[in-house]
This record gives structure tokens, sequence and C-alpha cells, in this order.
């Protein structure tokens, strides 16, 4: 049985939440770059810069999940959605790791001297990538289409000979 259409209100809390989600992606970007405002102070990458784009992910995250959320419209969820949530979760947690690898000290260089290294970036596409991905995969998808050009499938419950089908028990002579 399909899904019914959303309803108006529904669009209008998708279209609220996408806009969260658009501005999460403008603070990430301000984040990753703050010349684009004018707020480059120092040539090294700092902890509030860092915090921003961390700040921007999530909150782009958060709006993009809760968007979907709203167009699944009660659709029951299957284990693909659930991966691509876990895989989402995962994203941001490598993305935030990459991001802090310095400041919690598990990155190459020390405090002093703050710089954004090419495995930290690589962290941080990686984990985007992921959550991209992780999104794509929760995205509510449509029935599946009936076969084309007459072709027919078998159910699952017509197949007949296959292994741990219960048996029947045989009906022998007849009743009076």
């Amino acid at each position: 049985m399909p899904n019914p259409p959303l309803t108006p209100r529904q669009v209008r809390w998708v279209r609220r939440l996408m806009t969260v989600t658009l501005l999460g992606l403008l603070l990430f970007l301000i984040g990753l770059s703050p010349d684009l405002i004018g707020m480059n102070r120092s040539p090294a990458v700092g902890f509030v810069q860092v915090g921003v784009w961390l700040t921007g992910l999530a909150v782009s995250l958060l709006g993009a999940y809760a968007a979907l959320r709203v167009m699944r419209n009660g659709r029951p969820t299957t284990l693909l959605n659930d991966v691509g949530l876990r895989l989402a979760a995962t994203g941001y947690v490598i993305a935030g790791a990459a991001s802090l690898a310095d400041f919690i000290g598990i990155g190459s260089h020390t405090i002093r001297s703050l710089v954004f290294g090419k495995i930290q970036v690589a962290g941080l596409v990686v984990g985007v990538l992921l959550i991209v991905i992780g999104l794509a995969l929760y995205y509510p998808r449509g029935p599946r289409r009936p076969a084309v050009s007459g072709e027919t499938t078998a159910r699952p419950a017509a197949r007949t000979g296959t292994v741990g089908a219960q048996a029947q028990p045989a009906k022998s002579g007849s009743r009076r």
C-alpha cells in the first residue's frame, strides 16, 4: 500500500529544515574559509575556526536528517536506511576526529604551529563524503515498479522445495 502524499504542513516543515541545512552549509563554508566574510586573522587554523566548521557540519547534517525524516512520512525503515543513518553519523565522527587531530593529540603538529595537513584534509573530505552517502541511503525511495514487458517474478511463498520450508502433514484416508 503506497504512503499518502505529504500534507501542506509537512511540505512547509521540509522547506524550513532544508533552509536550516543550507544555513549549516554556509556556516561550514565560513569555517573552512573565513576570507568569505573578511575574518581571516592568521595563517594558522585555530580552534574557533575548526569549531565553526564542525558546528556548521552538524547543523547541516541534523537539518538534512530531520527533513528526510519528515519526507519518509511513516514509511517503515529498512536495513539500508539504518545503515545510511549510521554511515552519516560515522562520517561526522571521522570529520570531527580528523579536524581536531592536532588539538586532541593524535595529529602531527603542535599547538604552537598549527597547520591543517593533507591527512587532516583527506579525513575531513572522507567524513563529508560518508555523510552524503549515508543521507542518500536514508532517502525515501518509491515503491518498486512492476515488471516490464510481461515479465513475471515468482513470489517467495510460491516457490516449492526450498530449504527450511515447513512440511505440511499428508492427508491420509477419508474423513466421515
